[in-house]
């Protein structure tokens, strides 16, 4: 029998003769990343900090690389309460959440990553967690994991040298269209699938972040790497609304306070491990191109209306509520 199915772990510990204590609860918490992972290392912190905070009283057991099912599966096993919590990038979640395409948006965060923290602080984050608190979950935390730079066979230097390049995109209608915007064909493909379409010239490159890029060894049948910043990767920690309503609010306190505060370690890790992956790519002998400001400002503004739009046409009023929480804070921290 799969571990997605065994049942979650509360128990009371009363000692004998003395007055209740707070319960003691073990939590399974599991995601797809590897064990080396940002996600893993930084939920692992986590871990010992809630430990801490509670006096041992909350464990929370963390499950790396698909122990306990693909994302759906998690996802869908914290919906109906086998698994108490989940944490997984939004790009998984499309349809369970179809809002959530707006982080497909190219450009949706400014490059400095102190000033997209504030955003997401500064309502954006609160409205993108309630989205899905609407189907069946309860989320507990929205972080950053990365962000998306371009990869090709052909020259990219330019904005204008996109035009005419096939590149490899996730199953999204917003990604493909701001592709389009910029004379790119985007080829929605499995990840599984990209390293040979890449080699044998089905696309001529794909967007991903340093260390994938890196790690998957794409780098290996690519000739150029521009250093664009411009897709956000971005996670949720999903729980079981029964199990998080459960807990004693100071442990819920606890798990959230101890994911708030882990963030910006989350982002510092995350960033040494691109520079190390860029490191190696660089002595690969590919081409890595640092675009201008200018240039940057020109793929934005060509792409993000593109996939606004698309993002909009799709998404309905929700939709609309969500971006318009986006837009104020990012106007907020951007004037």
């Amino acid at each position: 029998m799969p571990a997605i199915v065994r049942p979650l772990v509360i128990s009371a510990v009363i000692a004998l003769g003395a007055p209740a204590m707070a319960q003691d609860v073990s939590l399974r918490l599991g995601h797809v990343e590897a064990p080396a992972s940002t996600t893993h290392v930084m939920l692992e912190k986590v871990a010992e900090m809630v430990a801490e905070k509670t006096d041992g009283a909350v464990e929370i057991q963390v499950y790396p690389q698909s122990q306990l099912g693909s994302q759906r599966e998690m996802t869908e096993a914290v919906q109906f309460g086998a698994l108490d919590a989940t944490a997984g990038p939004v790009a998984f979640m499309g349809g369970f959440n179809p809002v959530g395409s707006i982080m497909d948006i190219p450009f949706l965060y400014p490059a400095d990553p102190e000033k997209a923290q504030a955003i997401r602080e500064g309502g954006f984050s609160a409205a993108f967690c309630e989205s899905f608190n609407s189907r069946g979950v309860t989320c507990v935390s929205h972080y950053p994991n990365g962000v998306k730079q371009f990869t090709s066979n052909k020259p990219i230097d330019t904005p204008e040298a996109f035009e005419g390049q096939s590149f490899r995109v996730m199953e999204s209608a917003v990604l493909v269209d701001s592709m389009a915007a910029i004379g790119v064909k985007g080829v929605p493909l499995p990840f599984g699938e990209l390293y040979t379409s890449l080699q044998t010239g089905v696309v001529d490159g794909e967007e991903n972040p340093l260390d994938t890029i890196f790690n998957m060894k794409f780098f290996e049948v690519q000739d150029y790497l521009a250093l664009s910043n411009h897709g956000a990767i971005e996670n949720v920690v999903l729980f079981n609304p029964a199990v998080w309503d459960g807990l004693d609010p100071a442990h819920r306190e606890a798990i959230s306070t101890s994911l708030s505060e882990i963030i910006p370690e989350m982002i510092a890790h995350k960033a040494a491990a691109g520079e190390k992956s860029l490191e190696a790519i660089r002595a690969a002998n590919v081409t890595v191109i640092e675009p201008t400001p200018e240039q940057l400002a020109a793929l934005r503004e060509k792409m993000f209306p593109a996939a606004r739009d698309a993002f909009l046409e799709r998404a309905g009023d929700e939709g609309a509520a969500l971006f318009e929480a986006y837009q104020a804070a990012y106007d907020d921290v951007m004037k």
